[in-house]
């Protein structure tokens, strides 16, 4: 794999602020590809943002991830197809008709508009969850089943791919085979510290196991230099046996 290509494997969190914060990161990230905007800076800096990042010639990834009722999360989807975002979360959780109801709006969004569709992101179980809190919450099944139940629900009902901790990845790609995409937060270098994930992996498991974009925020972002922390983490990738094709 080629130097671009797996520097687009990797999505920056934007895990700041404010939008001068995120500028400045995105400057000092000059082979970045794609940036995650979270809840925190979207609800900061809104809008605005995602259109000073597409100005830098970079993609976003909105991860709002959205759940309510059908038509509010399809109305969501809408202007996040107008905003020009690549990628977006919506809960899986949230059920069938939900995800459906936003696979179409970004379709028809985008085909009235003649711009690219964002891929749809189906969320299984945040990475800061385990079995215990699943339990807390009414979830009496251990969390792999409980992210496959998820995954299998999120592309029957129309959406690209799902969001996973790396522990569910290689379950993931050996039952539902590669037909779909995996983005993958939790991912820390074994130079870098855990923070508050408790499903982790380092990048190169990760892509090992068949993860498809890794999501990377405080190793990278916190580091003395952001630059050589995401270079030390593409020539991990680059020299990482590819993943399984079944």
């Amino acid at each position: 794999m080629k130097r671009y290509e797996l520097a687009s494997r990797i999505i920056i969190a934007l895990d700041v602020k404010t939008k001068g914060e995120a500028l400045a990161l995105i400057s000092q990230l000059p082979e970045a590809v794609i940036f995650k905007v979270g809840l925190e800076l979207f609800t900061s800096e809104g809008p605005a943002l995602i259109q000073e990042i597409r100005k830098l010639d970079k993609k976003v990834f909105l991860d709002l991830k959205l759940h309510d009722i059908p038509n509010t999360v399809a109305e969501a989807v809408r202007a996040g197809v107008r905003h020009g975002v690549s990628l977006m979360t919506i809960h899986a959780s949230g059920g069938s008709e939900m995800m459906t109801a936003a696979a179409a709006a970004a379709a028809e969004e985008s085909e009235k508009r003649s711009i690219p569709r964002p891929l749809l992101m189906g969320v299984t179980v945040l990475t800061s969850l385990k079995d215990e809190q699943l339990t807390q919450v009414g979830m009496s099944v251990p969390t792999a089943s409980q992210v496959l139940r998820l995954a299998r629900l999120a592309v029957g009902s129309g959406m690209d791919g799902v969001i996973s901790s790396p522990l569910e990845v290689e379950a993931l790609r050996q039952e539902m085979g590669r037909g779909f995409l995996i983005v993958t937060p939790g991912i820390r270098p074994a130079w870098a510290a855990a923070d508050d994930q408790k499903r982790i992996m380092t990048p190169g498991q990760a892509f090992h196991k068949g993860a498809d974009y890794l999501v990377i925020g405080r190793p990278i972002t916190k580091a003395p230099s952001p630059a050589e922390a995401f270079i030390r983490i593409i020539e991990e990738l680059g020299t990482t046996p590819s993943p399984s094709t079944t």
